[in-house]
């Protein structure tokens, strides 16, 4: 197996590798597991896998999970489709900033994303290393985000083109979480920007340390929010693949965004993807 760095802070390409015979090969997996600590994100193209290989692979990480809007493989459980054709809804996009499932209360550790069909030209996806972006973050900006926290809501993003009553239901289900707005990647120690797409407001902004007066309340702490989610934005954060059917991309999600590029016009996009649980961020 050979690990081709894609930039200087985020993805590797991996070569010589089967993810099939790594779903039941534990030393292979474990090589795998380590680039990808690396890495952040890995890709390998031309991947024989069968939804069966696929879950098995994914499932060395730990428990899959099922996704309660997008639907998964009624076979497969864990396995969800994200599938488009050209009588999909114009309002189903994926082109914003995110993190998977930061409106749990345990957001997902990692997914792995199998291209089955895809635009002959368009229809990339984006990665941004939110490691790196807090770490080039001023010392007067760390300093202020140091000990806040804030809400991630799949009312507001999801549930924002259902109708109100199923709106509300799905809030019901999944109330707002909260996060610390700098959480530490469990196994690498880093220092992580968590906050994307699914952020809603910060709950602890409203201090005499940054509040004077009210009317310093919303301009505060809705521009600090703006900024921090713009960071994924930035280049020299992020990679850009290019899917061919047959590519697999595995994602640690503790550590980066990312952004699924819709520049292509209505035609077939399936992708299948195996979403990892994981542990409440501190």
């Amino acid at each position: 197996m050979k690990a081709a760095p894609l930039t200087c802070h985020i993805g590797a390409e991996l070569s010589g590798v089967s993810l099939a015979e790594a779903a039941r090969n534990a030393d292979l997996f474990g090589a795998i597991r380590s680039e990808l600590l690396k890495h952040k994100v890995l890709f390998l193209r031309g991947q024989d896998l069968s939804r069966a290989d696929h879950i098995a692979f994914a499932s060395q990480f730990g428990d899959l999970e099922d996704h309660p809007v997008a639907g998964s493989d009624p076979d497969y459980p864990g396995l969800v489709r994200i599938y488009k054709d050209e009588n999909s809804p114009p309002d189903f996009y994926e082109n914003s900033w995110h993190a998977d499932t930061t409106w749990r209360d345990a957001p997902q550790l990692g997914a792995v994303l199998h291209c089955i069909e895809c635009p002959a030209v368009g229809g990339d996806t984006m990665w941004a290393n939110m490691a790196k972006a807090y770490a080039d973050l001023p010392d007067h900006v760390k300093a202020t985000i140091d000990g806040l926290k804030a809400r991630h809501s799949i009312e507001a993003s999801f549930g924002a083109r259902m109708p109100d009553e199923k709106r509300l239901t799905l809030k019901a289900q999944f109330p707002d979480a909260e996060h610390p707005v700098v959480h530490t990647h469990p196994e690498t120690g880093e220092k992580v920007l968590f906050v994307c797409g699914f952020t809603t407001h910060f709950t602890n902004f409203h201090t005499s340390d940054n509040v004077r007066y009210g009317q310093d309340f919303a301009p505060g702490g809705a521009n600090l929010l703006s900024y921090l989610i713009g960071r994924a934005a930035i280049p020299e954060y992020q990679l850009r693949w290019r899917w061919q059917p047959g590519d697999v991309a595995i994602w640690d999600n503790r550590c980066t965004q990312h952004y699924a590029v819709m520049d292509y016009p209505a035609c077939v996009r399936r992708m299948e993807r195996a979403g990892i649980i994981g542990n409440k961020p501190y």
